[in-house]
């Protein structure tokens, strides 16, 4: 099987399903164009701002690619190249672009809430809180986690205390880049300078920081790059998104989009043959393809952080309703497309180490993958190589770094919303409330929170990150299908989507909680660790039953 067909058979296969299924979505649900949105009616220069469309779909891609599309095609490849496709393919078009623009759409007629705001007022307050609940411990693991993973690419010191040169240059890159998203935002949104002439020269300063930074590397301690990047995103979460959120993530998404196009002409120079097994088996190493496959395989089909984002700033941002299909819609399966480059770069891996291709990291196949690939089209030389494997890492720390303070942006508007109650806003609550409801508040609860998390123990319950991610997913169009009951329009295309996540997160988790508690009748391994991990299962497993069942009545009425 050649690797050229697997790419243009699938993107083929995308853009088909963005033209037919996402245009018939958006007759079905009524985009209104004449519709006014929140970034207009609640336009307050901070949150709410009305954005370009290339700008809110940088921001958008940005946030929802990190390293999600790249590591889950590769880790989950022990299956066979054809189930990792076909879910990236069938997952994307149905499940994960459908669920992205429910969110978003519904977000925006919901002047901008997030999907709590949605439960509370389609299914109940009770079943609110507990999403939000759930939904922030969520988002502190990806504070967490992303916190320590772009700290350890900015680290400038391995373990025996020598300098890491690639990281030093990652570190000054990204300082720079943010400087310059800065000016970029002050250029196109105080100034009203042309976004296309903007673009030329932010591209052109992007480049420039990129040499600056290969030159002048930052040689930092890992640990002091946490607290660092803790100060940032408490400054980056609570600033007017013009100033930093939006240029910043439109510009890093060329990032990506050069990454992409790299990929694609190093596929086309090398044109691969696939030499991995199509179909290994429905199990493998005590691993079961359901529901592993689709826990494994999220960001790249569907993930429910991307619910996060749509109903958290993009929804805030979008200046019309006909833009969303775009950014909600599209967005997913352009990250689908890169998930299929990622997948074929675990088959080329494969091709020269065969299953010790899976114990590499993820983003070291994806690098020299692509690296190698693109020797076939002259940057054979050493010097070349070294340079498209450190550029490519880069941009993955980049999206990882974008997705930590979109995060925590999102965090915060979690933790407001979880202590009002219908029709409330923090400026209308008093007392205790209000404290709890001011935006700095929240954010430095937020980012306490989160660092803390991310110096202690965010790795002993990082496994369960998949399901509980796959589980909002679920929860997010449950939400979506009970708005859409309620308003009289076609919610169908939700339940079987909605129907089949439930089961791959309740499955998985329940094969987790029994690990987990074998192995504390046995005695045996880290039992704190074991514990922890087998009473988030239970209350994940739970948590999920109990929004079902305040969902029920909804989704069973007799409303068209």
């Amino acid at each position: 099987m050649s690797a050229l067909i697997i790419l243009f058979g699938g993107f083929a296969c995308l853009f088909l399903g963005y033209v037919t299924y996402g245009s018939w979505l958006s007759k079905q649900w009524g985009v209104d164009n004449s519709k006014p949105t929140p970034a207009h009616t609640l336009q307050d220069g901070v949150d709410y701002v009305p954005a370009k469309a290339p700008v809110l779909l940088g921001h958008h891609f940005s946030s929802i690619a990190g390293a999600g599309p790249i590591n889950g095609p590769i880790q989950a490849a022990f299956f066979g190249w054809l189930p990792c496709l076909l879910w990236i393919i069938i997952g994307g078009i149905f499940f994960g672009a459908v669920h992205d623009y429910g969110a978003l759409f519904a977000s925006i007629r919901h002047k901008g809430a997030s999907i709590g705001q949605i439960i509370s007022e389609n299914i109940g307050v009770r079943a609110k809180r507990l999403f939000i609940v759930f939904s922030y411990l969520t988002l502190l693991l990806v504070i967490a986690a992303f916190a320590s993973i772009v700290a350890g690419t900015f680290n400038g010191f391995n373990a025996a205390g020598q300098i890491i040169e690639a990281n030093g240059s990652t570190a000054t890159i990204s300082i720079l880049f943010i400087a310059a998203a800065v000016v970029f935002g002050f250029c196109v949104y105080r100034k009203n300078l042309p976004l296309s002439v903007c673009t030329v020269v932010g591209i052109l300063v992007l480049v420039g920081c990129i040499a600056a930074g290969l030159a002048f590397p930052i040689y930092i301690p890992g640990k002091t790059w946490m607290w660092i990047l803790g100060v940032y995103i408490l400054v980056a979460s609570v600033t007017p998104v013009w100033i930093l959120l939006q240029p910043r993530d439109y510009l890093s998404s060329f990032l990506l989009y050069a990454m992409m196009i790299a990929a694609v002409v190093g596929i086309i120079g090398a044109a691969p043959t696939v030499t991995m097994p199509a179909f290994i088996g429905f199990e493998v190493n005590g691993q079961y393809l359901f529901p592993v496959l689709f826990v494994t395989i999220a960001c790249g089909a569907i993930s429910g952080f991307h619910s996060l984002v749509s109903s958290g700033t993009t929804a805030k941002q979008l200046s019309c309703e006909k833009d969303a299909k775009l950014i909600g819609y599209g967005s997913m399966l352009v990250e689908c497309a890169l998930a299929i480059v990622s997948l074929i770069t675990i088959c080329y891996i494969f091709g020269q180490k065969g299953a010790d291709a899976f114990k590499i990291p993820p983003t070291a196949v994806f690098a020299s993958g692509i690296a190698q690939m693109l020797g076939s089209v002259g940057f054979d030389s050493p010097e070349a190589q070294k340079t498209a494997y450190g550029l490519l890492i880069l941009s993955v720390s980049a999206f990882c770094l974008t997705s930590l303070d979109t995060a925590t942006r999102l965090a915060r508007y979690m933790f407001q919303e979880f202590w009002l109650n219908p029709g409330e806003t923090p400026e209308t609550v008093t007392g205790i409330r209000k404290t709890l409801c001011n935006k700095y508040v929240a954010t430095i609860i937020t980012v306490f929170l989160g660092l803390a998390f991310g110096m202690g123990g965010w790795a002993k319950v990082w496994p369960l990150f998949g399901a509980s991610n796959q589980l909002l997913a679920g929860l997010a169009l449950l939400a979506v299908a009970a708005w859409l009951k309620n308003a009289a329009r076609n919610h169908k295309m939700m339940i079987f989507p909605m129907i089949f996540m439930l089961l791959v997160t309740l499955t998985s988790l329940f094969l987790s909680f029994k690990a987990k508690v074998g192995i504390i009748m046995a005695g045996q391994g880290d039992m704190t660790t074991a514990w922890m991990q087998a009473g988030l299962a239970a209350v994940l497993f739970i948590l999920a039953l109990f929004l079902v069942r305040e969902a029920m009545p909804v989704l069973r009425s007799k409303k068209a």
